[in-house]
């Protein structure tokens, strides 16, 4: 796919996951914490938004992520909130509450020092949620490359993810909503 003059490497991608996103009929919700909505924001900039792209959940805190996308209070207290089950557990939420039929979660640690659960700087999780499949996930480990270039290697990898989630074939007789 060719970008137009100008574009960024992140709003190409999002270009991409929107165009697949209307050729399998599907739509988005993100939900991010380190990445702040970021990523929601680049999507809805891309052609096809208004269509395949329900929003996103900013969950910053613990307490956020608990509330609004249902991540148990024990899980974060036993794993930190930077770590496989609770992005997996994110985008699962963020399906859940919300009619799209994919989610994508960023939890991770931007910098510029660790959590308070004592996870590096550049620890990152994602996962991607789809109506019908099971849950995929990456953990990256980006290191300190500074917190705007954490978020922007977070969302491209998480655009990657999408991508990779909806080449996949969902299985046969699945309603994806």
């Amino acid at each position: 796919m060719s970008a137009s003059k100008g574009q960024s490497d992140l709003e190409q991608r999002a270009a991409r996951v929107l165009a697949l996103a209307k050729l399998a009929n599907e739509s988005l919700i993100t939900a991010e914490s380190c990445t702040a909505g970021r990523l929601a924001s680049v999507l809805s900039e891309a052609p096809g938004a208004a269509d395949h792209l329900h929003g996103g959940f900013v969950t910053y805190t613990k307490a956020n992520k608990v509330k609004s996308l249902g991540v148990p209070a024990e899980l974060l207290r036993e794993k930190g909130a930077v770590c496989r089950d609770v992005a997996v557990v994110m985008a699962q939420g963020a399906l859940a509450r919300s009619p799209a039929s994919l989610a994508v979660s960023i939890t991770g640690v931007a910098g510029p020092d660790p959590d308070e659960d004592g996870n590096p700087v550049g620890l990152v999780c994602i996962a991607v949620a789809r109506v019908g499949c099971e849950p995929r996930h990456l953990e990256k480990h980006y290191g300190k490359i500074g917190r705007g270039k954490v978020q922007e290697q977070a969302m491209a990898d998480a655009l990657a993810e999408i991508v990779r989630a909806l080449e996949t074939p969902i299985p046969a007789g699945t309603d994806n909503r």
